[in-house]
């Protein structure tokens, strides 16, 4: 039995990997300190005697703590979360990455980055592939969270280098799933609430700016194949490489929704890139990883869940 950390457990992914590492039979400590994540998200495994919960945030030390493996996946990871505060965004990823990497150091334990594929910016290079340096505006609004993951993997290497810590990093592209914040204001979630209450869908700039979205059932398979592999440590990307431009999503799910709500169109924010799709060749070497389920599918199990919210 493996006694795993992962910070942000209570976010929309962390409760995923949470739920998925219990049924797995390990022992599960889920650190969060509530900024995004939800309690109802891991409401179902309180019962559990291989689960504990401690409301924390790990731009302070966390002390009294042992693991064998950190997933640190604590960080708000939409633009309306993470750029409410800046400042705080970027100490989660610099501040809170060095605390969790001094505890990893302390506990002898692997620890996973989940990285982003914002690393990449607004790409020069399509699809983007891990060799990709990025092309990111370092001191755009959206930089408090780019950057921030930039440097967060850079401490990753550096104490692997100096301290042969045992580290892995994943860059994680869009990700959707039940458990988004209804109101996380990014794409996903915006057009299914949209369209359940029959408001516009609103979509930024001319709707040919594209994203590859995978289903979150697929990216913690890939997370935990990347844990689980010795002698690979990344960046590995972590997505699905179909593409699909924003007025294609907004037509498929008022197509699901069967919505009558009209598409509005409104001007691009600052840096927002004009496509994003991973190059996955290496997770298919390293981890034999590739996505399985489709959008429709995905988006199907998506809106079910939010239906249910109303």
């Amino acid at each position: 039995m493996a006694k795993i950390l992962v910070t942000g457990g209570a976010g929309f992914i962390g409760s995923h990997l949470i739920e998925r590492l219990l049924q797995r039979g390990d022992k599960v400590v889920c650190v969060d300190n509530y900024f995004t994540g939800q309690k109802k998200n891991i409401e179902p495994f309180l019962d559990n005697p291989n689960f504990s919960a401690l409301e924390h945030d790990i731009v302070q030390p966390l002390h009294g703590i042992d693991a064998n493996q950190i997933y640190n996946l604590a960080c708000p990871a939409s633009p309306i979360h993470y750029q409410f505060n800046p400042i705080k965004t970027i100490k989660t990823s610099t501040v809170g990455m060095v605390n969790m990497l001094g505890l990893a150091k302390r506990c002898g334990a692997k620890i996973l980055q989940a990285s982003t594929s914002e690393v990449y910016g607004d790409p020069h290079v399509h699809p983007q592939g891990e060799s990709y340096w990025g092309n990111v505006n370092p001191i755009g609004i959206r930089s408090c969270y780019d950057e921030g993951k930039r440097v967060a993997e850079t401490l990753c290497m550096d104490y692997h280098r100096s301290h042969n810590l045992d580290i892995r990093i994943i860059r994680i592209f869009n990700t959707y799933g039940p458990h988004m914040h209804p109101k996380d204001g990014r794409v996903v979630s915006n057009f299914i609430m949209e369209a359940l209450e029959g408001k516009p869908i609103t979509i930024y700039g001319d709707g040919t700016q594209t994203r590859s979205f995978c289903y979150v059932n697929d990216l913690v398979s890939g997370m935990m194949s990347m844990m689980d592999q010795d002698g690979f440590i990344g960046p590995v990307n972590l997505g699905n490489p179909v593409e699909l431009s924003m007025k294609d999503l907004a037509k498929l799910v008022l197509k699901l929704t069967n919505s009558s709500s009209k598409i509005e169109y409104k001007d691009l924010p600052q840096d927002d890139p004009k496509q994003r799709q991973p190059d996955i060749s290496l997770a298919k070497e390293k981890l034999s990883w590739e996505p399985t389920i489709d959008i429709e599918t995905g988006l199907t199990k998506t809106i079910e869940y939010f239906r249910e919210l109303r």
